[in-house]
């Protein structure tokens, strides 16, 4: 029995997650990934990191090692959804109104199409950005975005679809 217990403690130590190189081949795209979603840096940097110190701390638990990188995404995605509610609690508390600023260096590095997308994107509902991003920014399938959001493939294509359309309309094309 004893030999039989520590084959398993072997095979879990196998299977573990190797959190540190997730996080040195994806970060950057996480970290551009919550960027969209939340609107600055700093927040989109602290969002990534919590999604991996949490990960990290977990990582004995967490099963599937080949599904740790869809884990993470979804930590961001629910990191990002976290700070978008405490910032909607603050604006509703808050009586002035400030737009978005956008600073000298991210204006020079971004042609005015892009902005418009970007602006046209945040204005979509929490889903459709989150489903249009991860389709388009990161090439995900289906399947990967519906794990990633934890809804059907079949929800992730007509949301997906929505989004486009939505998108579509508030820059003025035909669709």
């Amino acid at each position: 029995m004893e030999v039989e217990l520590l084959s398993q403690q072997q095979a879990l130590e196998r299977q573990r997650v190797d959190v540190a190189s997730i996080f040195a081949e994806h970060h950057v795209g996480l970290v551009r990934l919550a960027l969209i979603m939340v609107g600055d840096q700093a927040t989109a940097e602290d969002v990534v990191q919590e999604a991996f110190a949490r990960t990290h701390a977990g990582r004995a638990r967490l099963r599937e090692a080949d599904r740790a990188l869809a884990y993470v995404r979804s930590a961001v995605l629910n990191g990002c959804r976290s700070v978008l509610r405490r910032r909607a609690t603050a604006f509703r508390r808050a009586v002035p109104y400030e737009p978005p600023v956008w600073s000298a260096e991210s204006a020079a590095l971004l042609g005015e199409e892009r902005r418009e997308v970007l602006l046209a994107l945040r204005e979509l509902p929490r889903r459709q950005r989150e489903a249009l991003t991860l389709r388009y920014y990161f090439d995900l399938s289906d399947q990967e975005i519906a794990e990633t959001m934890g809804v059907n493939a079949s929800t992730a294509r007509s949301t997906i679809a929505r989004g486009l359309a939505a998108l579509g309309r508030a820059l003025g094309e035909e669709s």
